[in-house]
């Protein structure tokens, strides 16, 4: 793989579904365009931005004089930043404001955020008036390369992560890297807990190159734009072929099954952000192959380094007196991953690795072969 040396113009990524076909455009400074291609795109259509208080600092001015200038009207909704707005309060908020401002049909919701936001925003807008057509523009790495493409909305249930959604596709996505700039260095580290997780479950050589590659994605320099269009492009393939995750796009959850237990035992908080939790999860994933025989230690070693290198948590005893508390076990882990979106017929489903860029599916695992696993890394100390 190569990079250019210097910014390119934008890059235009399809998301290819049919009539609902859609454009993800990432570049530096692609913000400005969002009003011109919404009046391109849905002339006439009066827009509510949804997005958090600490956003809204940043770019909803921004946001909306992109709009003015194109002579579209919008109203604003803020929530608070965080999980904790992912939840029915949040999306009552969300609902309620939206129908206040009389946000019809042939109108569009604008999710101006992160994940949080974009989630919550897009299953307001699939519920409204039984569905309206939003943007997304995602403000955070995790977003621009996961979240914010593919359709998938929801909110959390204290139950689980993700437990009430539906699959609401939208009409656009604006990922504008220099928005990343204002990210704490933990929100980019956790974003690119996503982009490590196209190479692995994919693509032996993007990992290769993001080994070589990530000091200068961290920097902000051209290798960004490359590895954002690179896991777009991953993504908008699977979804294509497999929108509704009856098959391969299950793939894409790598991580995401410890991860998802180890974000609800730390009750949605800011002691493991999303990307952290699949950071661990994959590394778990990982070395759980390992111990089945699936891939060599060797590969589960090389992507437990590759992001402890980048600063990211890949142990239990990496979360904040998560492993040291005793309020959580082996057992309360198993319990919370038996409410996983991907459970069948009260099965887990787990996404485990046969080499590093070669995920699959795994319907046959035993739950206590699991369950003897984390238990293991419980009791190894730090």
């Amino acid at each position: 793989m190569t990079v250019p040396l210097k910014h390119s113009d934008a890059i235009t990524v399809d998301v290819a579904l049919g009539e609902r076909t859609y454009d993800i455009v990432i570049g530096r400074d692609v913000l400005p365009s969002l009003g011109g291609r919404i009046a391109a795109l849905r002339p006439g259509a009066r827009t509510a931005i949804v997005t958090d208080r600490n956003v809204a600092r940043h770019w909803l001015e921004k946001t909306e004089a992109s709009l003015a200038e194109a002579g579209i009207a919008a109203s604003r909704i803020i929530v608070e930043e965080g999980e904790g707005s992912k939840n029915y309060a949040g999306l009552e908020q969300v609902s309620e404001a939206l129908i206040a401002a009389k946000i019809e049909r042939n109108d569009l919701v604008i999710a101006l955020g992160g994940g949080v936001v974009g989630d919550l925003a897009g299953f307001a807008a699939a519920i409204l008036r039984r569905g309206v057509d939003f943007v997304q523009v995602p403000t955070s790495l995790l977003a621009q390369v996961d979240s914010s493409v593919g359709g998938k909305t929801g909110i959390n249930s204290p139950r689980g992560k993700n437990l009430l959604g539906a699959f609401h596709q939208p009409v656009l996505v604006i990922a504008d890297t220099a928005v990343l700039d204002t990210l704490s260095p933990r929100q980019f580290r956790a974003g690119y807990a996503e982009v490590a997780k196209y190479g692995v479950l994919g693509d032996a050589a993007f990992f290769a190159w993001l080994e070589a590659n990530h000091a200068d994605i961290f920097a902000g320099g051209a290798a960004r734009e490359h590895a954002i269009a690179t896991s777009c492009r991953a993504k908008a393939a699977i979804v294509s072929r497999d929108e509704r995750e009856t098959g391969e796009r299950a793939l894409l959850n790598l991580g995401h099954t410890f991860g998802h237990a180890l974000e609800a035992a730390t009750n949605f908080s800011d002691r493991l952000f999303h990307g952290e939790g699949v950071a661990v999860g994959m590394v778990l994933a990982a070395e759980f192959s390992a111990q089945l025989g699936m891939i060599a230690e060797a590969d589960a070693r090389r992507v437990k380094h590759h992001l402890a290198d980048v600063g990211l948590p890949t142990g239990l005893h990496d979360i904040a007196g998560f492993a040291q508390e005793g309020l959580v076990d082996a057992d309360a882990l198993m319990t919370l991953m038996a409410q996983d979106k991907k459970v069948r017929r009260g099965r887990l489903t787990f996404i485990l690795l046969e080499a590093i860029g070669r995920a699959v599916i795994a319907r046959d695992v035993e739950p206590a072969s699991v369950r003897d696993f984390l238990a293991g890394k419980f009791a190894r100390k730090p």
